[in-house]
């Protein structure tokens, strides 16, 4: 009785569920009043289009149900990362219901984005033998962020297309955008002959290995016979080098300014964002212990590591952060103390280049830290305040300014740091 009801409701949001009811009351009067074979059939036959009205409201469309599955230039994703800028291949099995033949199928799917942003599909079918459908799709690129799939609708008529019945289901469909990355084959600031750099620095390309093993490889042409992995490479058939730890350079910190009043625009924030995972893609290639503090609406905050783990946890961390911070810096950044070691780097990302910027480079440098500042000028514009004989250069503070993404590897490794 319920669901004859909630059938009924939904039918009275259509004007021709009235002109239904309209038709059946007037061949109720012609019964009443007429009366003869005649009305009785014509009353007859509304009434059992009615009940095959209800049999579709109840037994129709709302009886789909389906399984929806993610991939990736062929491969599944489930609840996967995926890069920035990637399209994903959705497709949706449908599961008809056998008693009730649809004449046709509209399917309507949303995919919906962190921050409220939304994506429509919408496409019809017509229902072949069987009681299956697929439906197969491709996003647009899509940019960073959590993304899920609200409630498939549909929508479908009967066969004498007068009432549309709808109907929905819920299937799983979430995954992750990570923020767009661009390859870093070099950061002079890690130079041995760079100016800002602390003594125990070393280029990384040249890093002197220790006789510590720190693992197993794919042996490369060239490897001294010394350094095979003989029980390795009995054990799986195939060549194996052995891996032996780096001389270790400085940790490695980045902050990035997550504060609403410094990004006057959304794209300055994503090219903070991506100059942040770019960074964290090239520490973990290097094997520098960089760590990640987020001065947002709360401070969140990871201790320099190596750990690949831990990395791809700070990089899920940028997947739907938003600029909403507020409040004074330089008491965000001592409240995680205790990631700031004395003789590390100090990465510190932000459109901001005044006090506030300088502030908290003074405090760096009171905590024995070598400061770096990647300014993020989305404008384009060469900030006065960073030009040579600028307060930027004769605090001897290393950095760059970044108006795209492209810029970043360039600046890196011919920059003034």
């Amino acid at each position: 009785m319920r669901g004859i009801m909630s059938a009924v409701k939904s039918g009275l949001t259509s004007g021709n569920f009235w002109k239904a009811a309209s038709l059946w009351f007037i061949c109720l009067l012609y019964v009443l009043f007429q009366g003869g074979k005649t009305s009785f059939m014509l009353f007859t036959m509304i009434n059992v289009l009615a009940l095959y009205w209800v049999i579709c409201s109840l037994a129709g469309v709302k009886r789909v149900r389906g399984q929806r599955s993610l991939s990736l230039n062929g491969e599944l994703t489930g609840k996967q990362a995926i890069q920035a800028g990637s399209q994903v291949e959705v497709k949706l099995r449908l599961q008809l219901p056998t008693l009730i033949m649809l004449p046709y199928l509209i399917v309507n799917e949303q995919l919906q984005r962190h921050n409220g942003d939304s994506w429509k599909y919408e496409d019809s079918m017509v229902p072949r033998l069987g009681s299956h459908l697929e439906l197969i799709y491709q996003t647009p690129p899509l940019e960073r962020g959590k993304y899920s799939f609200r409630a498939t609708e549909f929508r479908s008529k009967d066969i004498f297309g007068l009432l549309e019945h709808e109907g929905a289901f819920r299937a799983e469909g979430e995954f992750y955008v990570l923020p767009r990355t661009i390859f870093i084959p070099r950061w002079q600031l890690f130079s041995r002959n760079s100016r800002y750099s602390g003594p125990e620095t070393t280029i990384l390309q040249s890093r002197r290995e220790t006789t510590q093993i720190n693992g197993v490889r794919d042996y490369i042409y060239g490897d001294r016979i010394s350094r095979i992995h003989w029980n390795a490479t009995a054990k799986t058939g195939s060549w194996k080098s052995k891996e032996f730890e780096r001389e270790s350079i400085p940790k490695t910190m980045i902050i990035l300014d997550a504060h609403a009043g410094s990004y006057v625009a959304r794209e300055a924030f994503e090219l903070a964002v991506s100059t942040v995972a770019s960074l964290l893609e090239f520490g973990g290639r290097e094997r520098i212990n960089m760590g990640l503090c987020i001065l947002g609406r709360e401070v969140w905050g990871s201790a320099p590591t190596e750990s690949p783990l831990e990395r791809q946890q700070m990089l899920h961390q940028l997947v739907d952060i938003s600029p909403e911070g507020s409040g004074n810096y330089q008491a965000q950044l001592e409240q995680r103390k205790e990631l700031f070691n004395a003789g590390a780097f100090f990465i510190i990302i932000t459109p901001l280049a005044d006090q506030l910027l300088f502030d908290m480079l003074r405090w760096a440098k009171r905590s024995q830290m070598a400061p770096f500042h990647i300014h993020i000028n989305s404008t384009g514009n060469v900030d006065s305040r960073m030009r040579p004989g600028s307060l930027y250069n004769r605090q001897e503070i290393a950095g760059i300014q970044l108006s795209s993404l492209t810029e970043l590897p360039v600046l890196l490794g011919g920059g003034r740091g």
